[in-house]
């Protein structure tokens, strides 16, 4: 079976056949730690945002659906009230750093007034044929200071042409090139190939394409369009990294810097909005759950967005999202480790600024030690493995010295830390933690180690 992405359709991959789509879908179970292979600054400067948002919003908004077949008329698509700013301000709020758009899903309708089709938002009623949706979230985002992207499926129900493979390649591309040349810089570029099942794309054209005007984008796909692809899915629509989530993935002998991205939605198995559904909104406690098993294990969170056929957000939507941003935030107060008295030169791991880092003396083995002048508790502990350099720290452990013992005591242990990793376990109090590394390919070099005492937050 094919790994199942959004909707339940398929991500895509590279392939020129399906007996060759379905033997390269399997899950992959074997990951490498990165040795030599170190990601491009464009992966590390996108791994930083850590949270961003995807948004669909089109006909299927007005119609009740997921899914729409390619015969909605374009007077369909009419909000009344269409503000992205309301939008942005409220995805700023939750803590989010970038935005990618559905600018064409799968029914193949266009948020743009592309040149490329009549099938798009310049034949609708909205703004009398003269808006741009793509254009106007673009504006919206950045005055928000966030940053932007876009979804551009493949798949598409209603274009003719995509029955020819030569001739649906050319309208691709050039509706790939309007968005990669009108929009600004794009953080990030999004391949859904959800039914596309035996269509054979020319993924190297569409990266080509992509690349000529959008150097720095961040292309996100199954790790089957391997030799292409800047970011890789998760796995399921969960929000969980089920995993020791190593950056760099070992396909077929060839190795590439990989970090993941975790998609789930807002509202459970819902990415587009639908008329009475208050019921399948998650909970402040399931979204920072969410957080803790994608971002706290080192994955990017893309949560889904759907504003109502208004326009906007829905208020509890934006209720919601403001309730995880402040909660996040709360989370992120105190932090322990600045309170250090001394640290053995490890003060630039302990000054919560992630552009300063330790580095380790010995190659494959050291640690990196907190001393406070009173004992203090804690329940939690933040790591950030500067990356550039590729993802070295292959095991490590959590460790309290025990005044009784005269000993060292561990706390908590794991394997990879990579760009984030949230480690929790019962209050401790102690007045020396040490981030112990005990097994590096090479010098660990360490952005951030962090404590907190969540519990006395509840």
């Amino acid at each position: 079976m094919m790994a199942k992405t959004r909707y339940g359709g398929y991500l895509l991959l590279l392939a020129a056949s399906m007996a060759t789509l379905l033997a390269c879908a399997a899950p992959l179970q074997a990951q490498d730690s990165a040795g030599q292979i170190s990601p491009a600054p464009y992966q590390t400067a996108w791994q930083d945002l850590e949270f961003g948002v995807i948004l669909h919003f089109s006909t299927n908004t007005f119609l009740d659906r997921e899914w729409g077949d390619g015969t909605a008329a374009p007077s369909t698509f009419n909000p009344t009230a269409f503000d992205p700013d309301q939008w942005m301000q409220a995805i700023r709020d939750s803590g989010a750093k970038y935005v990618v758009l559905v600018a064409k899903h799968h029914d193949g309708f266009c948020l743009w007034p592309t040149a490329r089709t009549s099938y798009s938002v310049k034949n609708s009623p909205w703004r009398d044929g003269k808006g741009d949706v793509v254009g106007d979230v673009a504006r919206a985002a950045r005055k928000y200071g966030l940053r932007f992207g876009v979804y551009l499926s493949p798949w598409d129900r209603h274009d003719p042409r995509y029955k020819d493979a030569a001739a649906y390649d050319r309208y691709y591309n050039d509706s790939l090139e309007e968005l990669a040349t009108k929009y600004g810089d794009l953080v990030e570029f999004w391949l859904d190939g959800a039914g596309s099942e035996g269509h054979v794309y020319d993924f190297k054209k569409i990266i080509e394409t992509l690349r000529t005007y959008q150097p720095n984008t961040v292309v996100f796909a199954d790790t089957g369009l391997f030799e292409f692809g800047d970011a890789r899915w998760v796995g399921n629509e969960a929000g969980v990294v089920d995993y020791q989530n190593w950056n760099v993935i070992d396909r077929h002998g060839y190795r590439r810097w990989r970090p993941v991205e975790a998609d789930t939605p807002l509202r459970k198995q819902h990415w587009f909005w639908h008329p009475n559904d208050e019921s399948s909104l998650k909970s402040l406690d399931e979204l920072l759950d969410t957080y803790d098993k994608t971002v706290g294990l080192g994955a990017q969170l893309m949560l889904g967005l759907a504003p109502d056929n208004r326009g906007l957000l829905p208020d509890s939507d934006v209720t919601r999202l403001k309730e995880f941003g402040a909660a996040l935030r709360e989370r992120a107060k105190n932090n322990l480790s600045l309170r250090h008295t001394a640290g053995a030169g490890a003060s630039a791991a302990l000054d919560g600024d992630p552009d300063t880092f330790w580095s380790a003396s010995d190659a494959h083995h050291a640690a990196l030690e907190v001393t406070f002048d009173h004992p203090v508790t804690f329940d939690h502990s933040l790591t950030m493995e500067w990356l550039n350099d590729g993802q070295n720290i292959q095991k490590y452990a959590i460790e309290i010295w025990d005044e009784k013992q005269r000993a060292w005591k561990v706390i908590a242990s794991g394997e990879a830390i990579g760009h984030k990793k949230l480690d929790a376990f019962p209050p401790a109090t102690a007045t020396r933690v040490r981030l112990n590394i005990l097994s590096s390919t090479s010098e660990a070099h360490i952005r951030e180690f962090q404590l907190f005492n969540w519990s006395a937050l509840k």
